[in-house]
């Protein structure tokens, strides 16, 4: 009796826990568990990595480095020792020395004078020439840290005039997030707390009809023995 007892609880153990966490809770736990990952996933590649490292998050604008950096892609340029750059590095550098436009090309050839200094031939990929003007070492930003396809734009809204409102915005949605998943936890916790109760009652009025079945089909022993005298 008592296995029989133990396999129909486990049956009924699992019919509860499959009609509480059906398909779209665990669909909904999912998708919210991946967008939270994905918000961590860009804030880190495009504001926590960079600022450690001291590298510049920059956006792809224009189809010159295409097809390996296209429009949109974020990349990371990490400064570097002019001294160290190399033909076939991608590098960063200022369009006008002091002034804020750059342009992120690759290195074709290195001049190195007499005196000692260096200069850079530069081209993008999909171009058919070379950058008009050689690059001097002061120009140079960096070189190519890393970089992630489509998500420059998000690098820019983030990094523009949006700051100022996104940063709060984010927090107060982590945590709404973290409410709602403490809520969800609590409310979680107390119906399976009322599911075991009520399974402990059951399984109480079953024990109980069980023994009063029991006791109802005992029969008192007759006493066949012949009495004399």
């Amino acid at each position: 009796m008592s296995k029989i007892s133990t396999r129909a609880d486990a049956r009924n153990n699992v019919t509860d826990d499959e009609r509480s966490h059906g398909v779209l809770y665990y669909l909904g736990m999912g998708i919210s568990g991946g967008l939270f990952a994905l918000v961590l996933l860009v804030g880190a590649l495009v504001i926590i990595i960079p600022n450690l490292a001291g590298a510049q998050p920059l956006t792809v604008l224009t189809s010159s480095m295409e097809p390996s950096l296209p429009p949109g892609t974020l990349i990371v340029v990490k400064p570097i020792d002019t001294n160290e750059i190399i033909v076939g590095d991608v590098i960063t550098y200022q369009i006008e020395s002091g002034k804020a436009g750059v342009i992120t090309h690759r290195v074709t050839g290195i001049t190195n004078s007499s005196d000692g200094t260096r200069t850079f031939t530069l081209k993008g990929d999909n171009n058919d020439v070379a950058d008009e003007l050689q690059v001097l070492p002061v120009q140079v930003q960096g070189k190519l840290w890393y970089s992630v396809p489509w998500i420059g734009y998000v690098s820019n809204f983030v990094n523009g005039s949006a700051t100022t409102w996104l940063v709060p915005v984010i927090a107060i949605a982590l945590f709404v997030y973290a409410g709602f998943m403490i809520a969800s936890g609590v409310i979680s916790s107390a119906r399976k707390r009322k599911r075991r109760r009520a399974r402990a009652q059951r399984e109480a009025d079953r024990a109980a009809s069980i023994e009063a079945a029991t006791d109802a089909d005992a029969v008192e022993p007759v006493d066949n023995r012949v009495r004399l005298g």
